[in-house]
């Protein structure tokens, strides 16, 4: 089955897929089904394994690639499927971008590795990712400095729009970061190449964020119907109906955004809402205590109520 992949026009909203598991630790491919589901019958307009939130980091090789080729298989082309493959190692990779964009992936996410320090360190880094994947692979460049330590200025990520047609999209997770938006969009009136934009950081200042001309929003919130709403009002020209919507949800968002912690809400929820059977972290990882629940308990009765 041809797959399209990832242009500069990519927009909509690109939920971040959990990684359900086992209570024993296993990857949960079920859930991954239900999942799926879950996201494809919420109207998302595609889904991004793989991501910082989805536990990346604690899954082999073989798992990487194995729920890749699964999830990708699942989603049977309905909607583009992103990839994170951020790793220290380019041979790494460049190997399990490839398993991705073999199996039918749109596109691959990568953020910076720790320790670039200097503008020209960076930028030598993002050679390398593109010369080292090829021109054939789309590529989103993750910019969250909160997890990486490293920052992005303007001028950098302009230089290697001008240099990398695969650069599509810019994951923008600065913050503050609304005004690294507006800086790229001006770069771009002056001749500077469009590419996407999609706001991270559990959908917060997803509303502002489309006002200064975000494309959408790639993240893992989870309830991403709500962000769907959003986006709907606001492209249909009803900025406050879209900012109504999202007010009603904000104080789940920030409990579910706390560092170190939100991950497990945010499963938690999941699982309440059946999208899969077991809530639990890949050790280590946090757990939710009896106050945690009788919080969340409160957090959805409010909701509901709203």
């Amino acid at each position: 089955m041809a797959v399209e992949r990832m242009d500069r026009q990519a927009r909509g909203v690109y939920v971040i897929s959990a990684t359900p598991f086992t209570e024993r630790g296993d990857l949960d491919l079920d859930s991954a089904d239900r999942l799926v589901e879950f996201y494809l019958g919420h109207r998302v307009h595609g889904i991004t394994t793989l991501g910082m939130m989805g536990e990346a980091p604690k899954l082999t090789f073989e798992e990487s690639a194995a729920f890749t080729r699964h999830v990708i298989g699942r989603v049977a082309g309905r909607v583009p499927v992103v990839v994170g493959v951020s790793n220290p190692g380019l041979a790494s990779l460049r190997a399990l971008a490839h398993v991705a964009m073999d199996a039918g992936a749109a596109a691959v996410l990568v953020a910076p590795t720790a320790g670039l320090r200097s503008d020209d360190q960076l930028f030598a880094y993002y050679v390398n990712v593109c010369e080292t994947l090829g021109p054939d692979v789309p590529v989103i460049y993750q910019d969250y400095p909160q997890s990486t330590g490293v920052f992005l200025p303007v001028a950098v990520y302009t230089r290697l729009v001008e240099r990398f047609p695969q650069l599509v999209m810019l994951k923008a997770e600065d913050c503050p970061g609304l005004g690294k938006i507006t800086a790229i969009r001006e770069a771009e009136s002056h001749g500077v190449p469009r590419t996407s934009i999609l706001v991270g950081n559990g959908g917060f200042y997803f509303p502002q964020a489309l006002g200064r001309g975000a494309d959408g929003v790639m993240t893992g919130l989870a309830y991403p119907d709500m962000l769907v709403r959003v986006y709907d009002r606001f492209v249909a020209g009803d900025r406050e109906g879209a900012e109504d919507e999202f007010d009603r949800y904000l104080p789940l968002a920030c409990y579910e955004q706390q560092p170190g912690f939100g991950l497990a809400v945010r499963k938690e929820i999941l699982r309440r809402r059946g999208a899969i059977s077991s809530a639990a972290l890949r050790t280590p990882g946090a757990a939710l205590s009896r106050a945690d629940h009788d919080e969340l308990d409160r957090l959805l009765a409010r909701l509901d109520a709203r």
